[in-house]
């Protein structure tokens, strides 16, 4: 002990020069060595024995007698403190709390606030975060063979070597791995520091000693990977932190809030152990002491409401931060609580960042404090703290900025979803949303304005918020969706996004799950079955899944029903019969039988089908529910003949009975064909369709029409379990279909079925397929030869008519007869008709057949009525079979078609007839057929009908809708599947169908070129666009385009001729169409073409603007430089690339990036204008002025608007010609002064044509109207200049009406006198400053000629 006291001593003697006060900053003493460190740290452990001194008394008394400070001490030590080395630094901290903490210690003389904050830098240095080194195994005594360094002043110290030494070998700072161990007592001592040290007198110490504590969790994270070791530290830093929030370290309340503050940011921290800490040291320690202390009371009611000021914006941490606050929030007393509420309710009054965060607040505000609804208390609604939460919400939902709409809806989904758990809070949030905020709608129809609207949001993310809410309100409204709210929820199910889609699919069967009446049904059946066939394969699952459980499972649940006994009951038979099953189970079968759902059931069976997921009792329960329904018929003593299955079911069970085979019974099938065979085939000759369609379910023949139907279905079914079928009943089933067959009495659509039924059953009785070939070929050839004789005697009838023609009146026969005549005529027409549909069904099935007596019939028929031009004989006048037989016609053109697909050779001599009759038929019907034979050839032969293809596309202008439709779709298909190539005209000729009357196929244009070509061919816009404006214009003026003749009246029909506004704006509907496909880069480079090849080629004489179309193509032009779609945007991209981001802020690295090429853009925007435009617009202007010509003014008002933008950079724009420029504003001015006074001319002719019809005593709100029309034009300088030179103008007319009139001038002694002030009264200064204003306004410049006026 003596030695260690006596080298501590020695080595600080050898720096006494230090303790010169005025060096203490500027030269500071040079740190204790690491000897003198272990020294003093081993008297300080020691405990001397009963009688003995205390050896830190001892070093103190040997201090005096040296004449050394205790001080000095504490200076060296602190420098120590000061040392890189966090090992050296710790271990002075160390010594410097056992001196401090030493008992007799002279406190308040080694306490200092300069050495206590080199004590807390040591901390922060121990925790910085260091590679793991090996650890150091050297002795700490042990000196160096390095070279000795001089010490400043000259002094050698032979006890400062090893700290040389230590320097050198850790010249970076670290020591190695870090040690708990060593900080637990460091921070164990500092915590019995604070009971002896009163900081109320250190402020600044206080503080730094609470932001180092609260940095120690931070900091011990990146070192520390032991969570128990972790948690020990946090201990003890919470300890010391509430040693901090005594009264003797100062004002409580200063203290609380200094802590709070600085846990702020922990409490925001991602890294949850952290948050933990500071969390659980506000809701535990600072709630303790909150409830002694007002003023730590109202520093943690202040808590939250900093948290938010503080809170970040990105989506993940400002999730944390409310998770934080709400934290805090629970543990407040209730008013505290109650006072935070309406702060975040008035915070979705205020900023952005503001409003997105207090929606998420206001979703854990309700569902994590009690009663928000004023259930238990037993107020009033409008009085609970929960309704106004909800109305702000609610208001968001209807916010400017798209992702804090998009939260709101969300949030207010999981509340209606938490809320609706309790039956009375059910009830009063069903009032809340049924409300505006002011008057109550119970029907909920206040939510679903809102939604309906949302749903249809620009932005994606707010679409699928809107679906989201509603199918959590599906079960709140107690199914009130109106139709308007299905079908708009139906749409977005054709949304472009996935997920919008899916949510659409989710709300909609919500819908139906819950509330299953006939519209629900309709909608679900029409919208999601559909999307079988979308790109998504997560959606044709969920598809599947929920066709399966809506329809397939609850179609499964109809069990045997227990008909009534007694059938003289007289109640409603039709209610009675739907009694018997489950709800809506016919009205779903129903709606699945519809035309447009077809398809996609068919589909969407199959799938289930192949994943073997498709269950026996859908089987079973279909051929139930058609047993059922004609029980229930018979039972009633109903005639048989009248009895038609529920619609739907026959279809239904025809789609699954291909893979549930064995699940249909042969009795059942065969006992329904012996009934719909015989009493359909008696209906359908009683009335007799010649058409070749159905035809309405209302008219006199829906009954034969549903047999029919149900005929086809039937014989489908039995086509698909015809290898489960008995061979002798199979056989006598085959030969009653050929026999039917021969008969060509049945309906067309029959046909096919019993066609392919019989091509089943002939495999299912062969033993080999090429017996099977065999036996088909046979019966095939059988057919065609009975429908060659049938259509040879019908055209020789026909032509025996054609030669008995003569000019003689014929006499008058009986009514009788001829009426017996035309049912003949009508019954051979029609066999003749089922004839020819049944040789192109034959076909199909068997390609090799013979039909070399088919063909001449078939080419008679399609050119019947076409005149030799040759023939030199005189016209007769004849009626062709097109005339007195056009079903047989449009029959035959359909089965040639068919013909030509089996036979290529064939196909190359009819395929120029085919598009010959295309262009010249008069009949829509064939029209159609001929589109859809010519796609199918475009798919077989697609060289022989590329040639024809513009042709073809003339039919995109047909009159008939329909034709203009499939030819749409077909077209499109072709060339999505590359059959045909978008180049040419084609294109172009598609422009149209944007502009098309009919909304559907403007509909499907839209998707066509705003969906499928932006991504297939995105640069079809930019390289069509110019083109598309004189195509779109029928403009012939350019010196360049010279067309033929033939293509005049072509090009007619493919433009959109006119400067009439109705034509204009079709044309600037198609030109923005294009602009919204290109990309930033292509809309400047089309900004180029357009000046370059229309304006340049105007002001060069290329372009005669002296035609009339040559003049609309410059004002179409025009109007595209100066439509907002033109111009690049810095944000803008793909839809796809940013759809879903629209939800949340991006980060900072993108900001930056689109900063930058938004700088880009406007440069090069900038250097085009420059370079290019504006010198074109000059020279064109000038020629435009030489010829007087009205598109000055279109020129101006597109120049005015690109300008606009570069009012600052026009000096830089026009630096070459300042003549030029002053000439250029001074005509921009002027245009806009005049366009400003018409403006104000509209609007006094409207205020007096309002203002004529008002009594003298005129409402306030037509004042307030015109209140409001005065501001909105006095916005505008412009606009308030032309106002007050018409007032002026109105002034001066009414004082020449009155010297016109005679009145003469009332004497002064009738005008009241003004009231002025004295000069030498008041505030001369005030005056003063009013001439300044006065003499100010004399100093103004008119800008406006004597010729303006």
């Amino acid at each position: 002990m003596e030695d260690a006291i006596s080298r501590i001593i020695t080595e600080l003697e050898q720096v006494r020069h230090f303790d010169d006060s005025t060096n203490l900053h500027s030269h500071p003493p040079p740190p204790l060595s690491d000897s003198a460190l272990f020294d003093l740290q081993s008297l300080s452990d020691n405990s001397p024995g009963t009688d003995e001194q205390e050896p830190l008394d001892r070093l103190y008394e040997d201090l005096s007698a040296k004449s050394l400070s205790p001080s000095s001490l504490v200076r060296a030590i602190a420098s120590a403190m000061d040392e890189p080395s966090s090992r050296i630094s710790i271990l002075a901290s160390r010594v410097y709390l056992c001196l401090i903490l030493a008992p007799n210690a002279p406190v308040f003389t080694l306490f200092n606030p300069m050495d206590f904050l080199s004590f807390l830098r040591s901390i922060r240095r121990l925790l910085k975060h260091r590679p793991r080194d090996p650890p150091d195994e050297d002795n700490p005594n042990q000196e160096s063979n390095a070279p000795k360094r001089k010490r400043k002043g000259g002094v050698k110290v032979m006890g400062l070597r090893n700290c040389s030494q230590r320097q050198s070998l850790n010249s970076g700072g670290d020591d190695g791995a870090f040690d708990a161990r060593v900080l637990y007592p460091v921070l164990e001592r500092l915590e019995t520091l604070m009971g002896l040290i009163h900081l109320d007198r250190f402020p600044d110490s206080l503080k730094s000693l609470v932001e180092t504590v609260i940095d120690i969790p931070v900091l011990a994270l990146e070192v520390c990977t032991n969570l128990s070791i972790y948690s020990k530290l946090t201990n003890l830093c919470s300890r010391i932190l509430s040693a901090t929030l005594r009264p003797e370290h100062g004002d409580m309340a200063n203290t609380a809030a200094e802590v709070i503050k600085s846990l702020s940011p922990l409490i925001l921290h991602h890294k949850d152990q952290a948050r933990t800490f500071a969390l659980g040291f506000v809701t535990v320690q600072i709630v303790n002491v909150a409830n002694e202390s007002d003023g730590v009371r109202n520093a943690l009611v202040n808590l939250p409401r900093y948290l938010v000021q503080k809170a970040p914006e990105k989506s993940e941490p400002r999730g944390l931060a409310v998770d934080s606050i709400m934290e805090v929030v629970k543990v407040m007393e209730f008013k505290d609580q109650i006072g935070f509420v309406d702060y975040v309710v008035k915070m979705t009054r205020g900023k952005s960042n503001l409003r997105l965060l207090a929606v998420d607040l206001i979703s854990m505000l309700i569902t994590s404090l009690s009663d928000p609804l004023a259930v238990d208390s037993g107020s009033e609604l409008k009085d609970s703290w929960g309704y106004e939460c909800l109305v702000a919400l609610i208001q968001r939902c209807s916010d400017a900025g798209a992702a804090i709409r998009a939260r709101a809806l969300s949030n207010l989904a999981h509340l209606v979803a938490f809320l609706s758990e309790n039956d009375k809070n059910k009830a009063l949030l069903k009032e809340v949303l049924g409300s505006d905020g002011r008057n109550f709608r119970t029907d909920g129809s206040g939510i679903l304005d809102l939604l309906r609207k949302r749903c249809v949001d620009e932005k994606a993310a707010v679409r699928k918020a809107a679906l989201f809410l509603v199918t959590k309100c599906t079960a709140l409204l107690d199914g009130a969706m109106d139709g308007d709210m299905l079908k708009t929820v139906g749409i977005a199910c054709s949304d472009p996004l996935v997920s919008i889609r899916k949510a659409a699919m989710s709300a909609l069967s919500e819908a139906f799950r819950r509330f299953p009446d006939e519209s629900v049904i309709v909608e679900w059946l029409q919208s999601v079955p559909r999307l079988i066939a979308d790109n998504e394969s997560s959606i044709q699952e969920e598809c599947e899944n929920l066709f399966q459980e809506l329809v397939l499972d609850r179609l499964s649940s109809v069990g045997s029903s227990s008909l009534p006994c007694d059938g003289s009951k007289t109640i409603d038979s039709n209610r009675e019969f739907e009694l018997l099953f489950p709800e809506r189970v016919l009205d779903l079968l129903k709606e699945i039988s519809h035309s447009e759902v077809m398809p996609w059931v068919k589909k969407v069976c199959a799938n289930l089908g192949k994943k073997n997921r498709l269950k026996r009792t859908i089987s079973v329960s279909l051929q139930t529910i058609i047993k059922t329904s004609e029980s229930f018929w018979l039972s009633h003593s109903l005639p048989p003949e009248k009895w038609t299955a529920p619609p739907g079911a026959w279809f239904l069970i025809s789609e699954v009975s291909a893979y549930l085979v064995k699940a249909v019974d042969w009795e059942f099938l065969h006992h329904h064909w012996k009934l719909l065979d015989n009493h359909g085939r008696t209906a359908f000759q009683c009335s007799v369709a010649p058409a070749g369609v159905f035809e309405d379910e209302n008219s006199p023949e829906s009954n034969s029409i549903a047999w029919a139907r149900d005929r086809v279905f039937l014989l489908q079914t039995i086509s698909n379990v015809s290898l489960e079928l008995p061979p002798e009943p199979a056989a006598d089933l085959a030969h009653e279909l050929l026999k039917r067959i021969e008969e060509f009495s049945m309906h067309s659509t029959e046909v096919n079925a019993h066609v392919k039924t019989l091509k089943t059953l002939c495999k299912r009785k062969a033993s080999q397929s090429a017996e099977a070939d065999a036996l088909i070929l046979k019966w095939v050839n059988q057919l065609l030869s009975k429908a060659s004789h049938i259509l040879e005697k019908y055209i020789s009838k026909h032509a025996e008519a054609k030669k008995d023609v003569n000019f003689i009146t014929p006499p008058p026969k009986s009514g009788s007869r001829m009426g017996k005549k035309a049912t003949a005529k009508s019954k051979v027409l029609s066999q003749a008709i089922t004839a020819v549909y049944t040789i192109g069904s034959l076909i199909l099935i068997c390609p090799s057949a013979d039909m070399t007596t088919i063909i001449p019939l078939l080419h008679t028929i399609i050119t019947s009525g076409n005149r030799d031009p040759k023939s030199n004989k005189l016209p007769i006048q004849t009626v062709s079979l097109k005339e007195i037989a056009p079903s047989l016609y449009v029959q035959a053109w359909l089965t040639m078609g068919k013909i030509c697909l089996a036979d290529e050779k064939r196909a190359k001599s009819y395929i120029p007839l085919f598009v010959q009759e295309l262009g010249n038929s008069d009949c829509a019907a064939l029209r159609n057929n001929l589109v859809i034979m010519m796609s199918d050839f475009c798919v077989r032969y697609t060289a022989l009908v590329d040639c024809n293809l513009k042709k073809i596309t003339k039919c995109l202008r047909d009159p008939c809708e329909l034709v203009r439709r499939h030819t749409f779709i077909l077209l499109s298909r072709l060339l999505q599947r590359d059959y045909v190539k978008w180049r040419g005209i084609l294109f172009l000729r598609f422009l149209l169908s944007l502009v098309d009357e009919s909304e559907k196929i403007r509909q499907l244009a839209d998707f066509l070129f705003g969906n499928i070509l932006k991504v297939k061919a995105p640069l079809l816009a930019y390289n069509s666009f110019v083109e598309a404006i004189y195509i779109l214009n029928d403009c012939r003026a350019h010196s360049g385009h010279n067309d033929s003749k033939a293509s005049r009246a072509e090009s007619r029909l493919f433009s959109i001729r006119g400067n009439d506004e109705r034509s204009r704006s079709k044309r600037m509907h198609i030109y923005v169409s294009l602009l919204k496909q290109m990309a930033p880069e292509h809309l400047l480079a089309t900004f180029a073409k357009l000046c370059a090849e229309i304006l340049a080629a105007a002001s060069d004489g290329m372009l005669n603007i002296d035609d009339a179309t040559a003049q609309s193509v410059l004002q179409d032009t025009f109007a595209i430089l100066a439509c907002k779609e033109i111009r690049v945007s810095v944000n803008r991209g793909s839809s796809s690339e940013s759809a879903d981001a629209d939800e949340e802020g991006g980060d900072s690295g993108a900001a930056s990036a689109a900063t930058a090429r938004g700088r880009a853009i406007t440069q090069a925007v900038k250097r085009s204008l420059i370079h290019n435009t504006v010198p074109i617009f000059i020279e064109l202007k000038r020629l435009l002025e030489s010829k007087n010509s009205p598109l000055i003014g279109s020129l101006m008002e597109c120049l005015r608007v690109l300008l606009k933008d570069y009012k600052n950079e026009i000096d830089d724009i026009l630096v070459a010609d300042k003549q030029l420029q002053k000439e250029l504003l001074y005509d921009i001015q002027k245009y806009e002064a005049a366009k400003a006074k018409s403006t104000v001319a509209e609007a006094v002719n409207e205020m007096q044509k309002s203002t004529s019809y008002l009594s003298p005593e005129v409402p306030p709100h037509a004042r307030s109207s015109m209140n409001k029309l005065a501001k909105k034009l006095k916005k505008d300088s412009k606009v308030a200049s032309a106002i007050a030179d018409a007032a002026a103008a109105a002034t001066a007319r009414t004082v020449l009406e009155e010297v016109n009139k005679g009145a003469l001038t009332p004497p002064l002694s009738s005008l009241s006198l003004p009231k002025l002030k004295s000069r030498t009264g008041g505030n001369n200064t005030r005056n003063a400053l009013h001439l300044d204003v006065i003499e100010s306004l004399r100093k103004r410049q008119s800008f406006e000629s004597d010729e303006e006026n």
